[in-house]
């Protein structure tokens, strides 16, 4: 890297946003290369951004739906799957307008969802959405470890029982697949950045959709030739599966596993980042959120419905992992494979917002280190490639994944994991900010009906959350009752 090209590398990742290394900086081209802010030319798409949302939600929030309908019956599960996707479009719609702050086109640019919540709202609102978000993606991180491992340990276990039979003790720990799944995200880490990740995420998104389909048809099969499970309208019986306190405990989770089943709010700004213009990014996120949102909607309402028909009220907790189905096993494998690979992607499109939030800031405290701002071109055949080494991303990316993969070992509970990220982070990040940046954008007076409704949408997701989370704690609580740490088996 030349010190001209080095410099405008620094001044860039001060200026705000992650480095991103294949920036061409205009010149004699006219700077053709770079957006109304001098960053790199975005080329995002609705189908790229669409991409990214099915990579986000479509991930292991989809493996307990079965369980979370079995919580709440025919009457409640499906129209709470139908309400939280509604919810979570119409918000998101509101954020995608937040973008830019000002006229939606031309108006300055938000790169991440902090940066648009200092915009409109400021102060404490700006600090408290930081610690929201940040630990809802770093308990993704460490949610995706836990099911991608328990996915990888099925492939073993449907091998095993096809090898030794049904009754065979095919139980596998956990530990050995997370510590596999953690190297591997080391590697995918070194990724500058989220443009270098469409690919990724489209491959992800081809594997959501191959496992999902596979657990609605395996559900379809178990349907119609049976045994199936009893399945009732308020869903698991008081005093047969459950006790009256359990119930109430479980149908809160149940809703926390949904809220996460829907999340990715937290990162749709910086996929809208990716976007290119005209036609400005607020219209194509929106029709990248419809498609996405409704596509996945399609998916949550086949896998939820049929696994709860098929198993009933002894729906399991993670839908393919806990199928009681041995054949065909080399389908569940398939599945459980496709799981993983999607796994891979989706941690990186939930990280990539650390890893840029954590290198901005040591670029800007520390301007002129070499170890923070130097980048070190790769060769390939005695040229430069477009893929370079920087030390300290090097450095602190594989610090982060080791620590998420020991924190993931240390606490293996899926659907309580599960439920308590979804919680915690769909009433803020999902409806609360996005609703208050909209009423300080287009100036809602107090009192008015429009701003009782959005006020009143806040108010009862706030109820739903705070409830999800206390049910998911007492549900953690238990666990720990009978954990024995390194000890896992699936």
């Amino acid at each position: 890297m030349t010190k001209d090209v080095e410099m405008v590398a620094r001044s860039d990742v001060a200026g705000g946003g992650a480095y991103y290394p294949s920036r061409h900086v205009g010149g004699g081209d006219g700077g053709e290369d770079v957006d109304d802010d001098g960053k790199q030319r975005r080329t995002g798409t609705v189908w790229t951004a669409s991409a990214h949302i099915i990579t986000a939600v479509i991930g292991s929030g989809v493996l307990p739906l079965a369980w979370a309908t079995a919580q709440l019956g025919w009457g409640v599960g499906p129209v709470t799957l139908m309400l939280f996707a509604l919810i979570t479009y119409y918000t998101s719609g509101l954020l995608a307008d937040c973008y830019r702050t000002g006229d939606p086109a031309t108006g300055k640019r938000n790169y991440t969802y902090m940066d648009a919540v200092g915009s409109y709202l400021g102060g404490w609102q700006v600090w408290s959405c930081g610690i929201f978000q940040y630990v809802n993606l770093v308990g993704t991180a460490i949610g995706y470890t836990i099911t991608a491992s328990i996915s990888a340990a099925a492939v073993h276990k449907a091998n095993c029982f096809h090898n030794r039979g049904h009754e065979a003790d095919c139980g596998v720990y956990d530990t050995m697949y997370m510590v596999v799944f953690g190297i591997v995200q080391i590697f995918f880490s070194q990724l500058p950045n989220f443009s270098d990740l469409s690919w990724l995420s489209i491959l992800a998104a081809v594997m959501s959709f191959s496992y999902s389909t596979i657990a609605v048809g395996l559900s379809l099969a178990r349907t119609i030739s049976g045994p199936t499970g009893k399945a009732t309208l308020t869903g698991v019986e008081v005093g047969v599966d459950v006790t009256s306190a359990q119930k109430i405990w479980l149908a809160f989770q149940a809703l926390g596993d949904i809220a996460f089943a829907y999340s990715y709010s937290m990162i749709l700004t910086e996929i809208q980042d990716t976007v290119k213009s005209p036609p400005a990014e607020n219209k194509t996120m929106k029709r990248a959120t419809l498609l996405g949102v409704s596509t996945t909607t399609a998916f949550y309402m086949l896998c939820g419905c049929l696994g709860y028909a098929a198993f009933g009220n002894a729906a399991p907790g993670n839908m393919l992992t806990g199928f009681g189905f041995y054949e065909p096993y080399w389908l569940i494998d398939f599945a459980n494979v496709c799981i993983v690979i999607h796994l891979v992607g989706a941690y990186q499109v939930f990280c990539q917002p650390i890893f840029s939030a954590v290198e901005t800031y040591a670029a800007r405290r520390w301007p002129s280190s070499d170890f923070i701002a130097r980048e070190h071109p790769v060769l390939a055949a005695g040229k430069p490639c477009r893929f370079s080494v920087n030390m300290f991303r090097l450095t602190w990316r594989t610090a982060f994944v080791v620590a998420s993969t020991v924190l993931a070992i240390v606490m293996p509970f899926f659907n309580d994991i599960l439920g308590f990220l979804g919680a915690v982070g769909f009433w803020p990040l999902t409806v609360y900010y996005p609703v208050e940046m909209y009423i300080r954008q287009r100036r809602i007076e107090r009192y008015t009906p429009r701003w009782v409704a959005l006020q009143t949408l806040s108010l009862l997701c706030f109820l739903v959350s705070l409830a999800a989370a206390v049910a998911s704690i007492e549900g953690v609580s238990e666990s720990l009752k009978h954990y024995v740490p390194f000890k896992t088996k699936s």
